[in-house]
């Protein structure tokens, strides 16, 4: 458990009640009547469900759904309708926050939310998973009956390798909007510079062949979905202490600094060495593996393993790409690379973590992963450094030209703030900073940055959240979660 979490749990043990509120907007659609974006901040107060509890932890899904986390180790879910697709399978079908109960007598304490799928984290190190299948490795399956059920799982060595991986111009999807899917009930059509997940793809179906768009969920959405939490089988003795969620794959990092993998690899997002389309059980990734495709910069073996470090303390998941930063600052990034969103100066597909070498020397404290981008802060002064597709200013920099390099983010705003928490959403971001303030930029769509528009920012900007200090921000992939903390 971090600092922050044992803070609040001492504070409620001697009474000290400090109230807590979370506010959200940009597109969760169970929220709001006919399904309409929050503009601005609203506020959602503790729900009774929550009484003498408070909110610690909140996390942005991708599919309009969202996922907190109280102090006594509840986990609440809320964004989808019943029509609402992959959504409502994540969300356990809440339109408001309410307590998922197979997750009520456990204890979670971090989680993290993907496109259509949650991962959470026990006191205990132990892993829950729930939402796309291929996301849900492995595992004991919660029933409603006081006992464990096992379930029946591919073996983990029989995953398909890079030899039958499926040809670029046929990604499986399971459809929908801003989907980055993979099932066989439909496929996409497209080619290697295909438009990234939020245009309107041409989705056929595999029977009738008809051009459209599917919108309301199917049969093969249930098939391949599992709204049920499953325990991850990890290994004995194995502690996780952060997860991290994409697109459509999970990285989970361990209390000694180790890193595994799972779900989809097709671009290298699992840094496995090979493209892969789906990796049942959790895999070890060798992030410090000294070889060609990993070798940052024209030094030794003894200096290289020197300067990246030995073990990750942080970890990061894009759409369909990855990053981690090491005991030493160093910043790694794999998986998918077309708008430079690696950061290794070309738009090739990094299948192994690479070591960002242009910052290399500064020390990295926290990153962050979008659709095209990823976001780091360093750890003196807390700069922010940003780098991939910015067609909608994404990377903060007032520009919206792409960069296949970390580029300083130096707008007015920030400048003089020291950054806590980075957050990416599918194209916007959220930062904290030290003195308890928020500032968004980017995509701004559905209101995903509370400025009451629809205008999209390429420079940071403050959100008015008058009378409270920030503790916490998390960006889903159309919308914005903050924690805060009354002033009062």
């Amino acid at each position: 458990m971090d600092s922050l979490n044992a803070l609040d749990e001492i504070e409620m043990m001697l009474g000290i009640y400090r109230e807590k509120v979370l506010f959200m907007w940009g597109y969760l659609p169970g929220l709001t009547p006919n399904k309409l974006p929050l503009l601005a901040p609203f506020m959602w107060r503790t729900p009774p469900t929550l009484t003498g509890d408070r909110w610690m932890d909140v996390c942005g899904g991708g599919c309009g759904f969202a996922m907190a986390i109280s102090v006594s180790g509840k986990v609440l879910t809320w964004g989808s309708t019943p029509n609402d697709g992959q959504s409502h399978i994540a969300s356990g079908n809440h339109e408001t926050p309410q307590i998922i109960s197979l997750l009520e007598n456990i204890p979670i304490i971090k989680g993290a939310c993907g496109w259509a799928h949650c991962v959470t984290i026990t006191d205990h190190g132990e892993v829950y998973a729930w939402g796309w299948k291929e996301c849900v490795p492995f595992g004991k399956l919660i029933s409603d009956g006081p006992d464990w059920v096992d379930t029946i799982i591919m073996d983990p060595n029989a995953f398909s390798t890079s030899e039958n991986f499926l040809s670029q111009n046929q990604f499986f999807s399971l459809g929908g909007q801003d989907d980055p899917g993979s099932c066989s009930g439909s496929y996409l059509s497209q080619n290697r510079n295909q438009p990234e997940y939020g245009s309107e793809y041409n989705i056929f179906d595999c029977n009738s062949k008809k051009r459209r768009i599917l919108e309301e969920p199917t049969k093969t959405e249930v098939e391949y979905s599992s709204a049920i939490p499953c325990l991850v089988s990890l290994g004995s003795n194995v502690q996780i202490m952060e997860v991290a969620a994409g697109g459509r794959h999970v990285l989970a990092l361990s209390d000694f600094g180790k890193v595994w993998g799972w779900g989809y690899g097709g671009e290298g997002q699992l840094g496995l060495g090979f493209r892969i389309t789906s990796v049942s059980a959790p895999q070890l990734i060798p992030c410090f593996k000294i070889g060609e495709s990993s070798t940052p910069l024209n030094m030794n073996s003894e200096n290289m393993i020197g300067s990246i470090g030995r073990n990750v303390k942080t970890i990061a998941c894009g759409g369909r790409h990855s990053a981690v930063i090491t005991d030493t600052g160093a910043l790694l990034t794999f998986g998918w690379g077309l708008h430079g969103q690696c950061g290794h100066g070309g738009t090739d597909d990094e299948l192994s973590p690479k070591c960002v070498s242009s910052i290399l020397g500064l020390q990295m404290k926290g990153v962050a992963a979008g659709l095209w981008h990823t976001i780091c802060t360093s750890l003196e002064g807390g700069s922010l450094f940003a780098f991939g597709g910015n067609g909608f200013g994404q990377l903060g920099i007032g520009s919206f030209e792409s960069q296949t390099v970390p580029m300083l983010v130096d707008a007015p705003s920030v400048q003089s703030i020291d950054a806590k928490i980075v957050s990416c959403g599918a194209r916007h971001n959220a930062i904290t900073s030290a003195d308890g303030k928020v500032f968004c930029w980017g995509w701004n769509k559905y209101g995903q940055l509370g400025l009451g528009d629809i205008i999209d920012r390429s420079s940071p900007c403050e959100v008015p959240i008058n009378g409270f200090f920030v503790k916490k921000a998390s960006c889903g992939w159309w919308h914005t979660l903050v924690i805060a903390e009354s002033c009062q």
